[in-house]
C-alpha cells in the first residue's frame, strides 16, 4: 500500500477553524490549538445564547404588557386570565408590540379582558 500524506486535509481543517476564530484576540485567532478551544467555547456559548434569547424576550414582553396593564388599572395576571376567558388568542409578543406602538388599541384589548370576570 502506498503512503498517504495528509497535509492538505489537515491544513484545510485547521484553516476552517482559524477562519471561525477571525476577530478573536491575540493567539486565539492565530494559533490552531488555542483557536480551536476558543471556537468550541464560542459555539457552546452561542448555543446557550440562542435559548436564553427566547427566555429574555419573553421576560421583556411580560414586563411591557404588565406596565401597560397597570396603566389601564389592572394587573398582568388578571389581564391575561381575562383574555384567555374571552378567547382572545394574541400572544405576548403581539400584545407587547401593541402596548408600545398603539396604546389606544391596547386599552381596547384591556377592556375586553376586564369584562371577563
Amino acid at each position: 500500500m502506498s503512503r498517504v500524506k495528509r497535509g492538505f486535509k489537515a491544513r484545510r481543517r485547521r484553516n476552517r477553524f482559524l477562519k471561525q476564530a477571525k476577530g478573536f484576540f491575540g493567539s486565539r485567532s492565530r494559533l490552531f490549538k488555542v483557536a480551536h478551544v476558543a471556537v468550541m467555547h464560542a459555539w457552546a456559548d452561542a448555543y446557550k445564547g440562542r435559548r436564553l434569547r427566547k427566555r429574555d424576550m419573553r421576560r421583556l414582553w411580560i414586563t411591557r404588557i404588565g406596565a401597560a396593564a397597570r396603566q389601564q388599572g389592572t394587573s398582568y395576571s388578571r389581564m391575561m386570565g381575562g383574555l384567555r376567558k374571552a378567547g382572545v388568542e394574541l400572544d405576548r409578543k403581539v400584545l407587547a408590540d401593541i402596548a408600545v406602538s398603539d396604546p389606544a388599541a391596547f386599552a381596547t384589548v384591556a377592556e375586553v379582558a376586564a369584562q371577563q370576570k
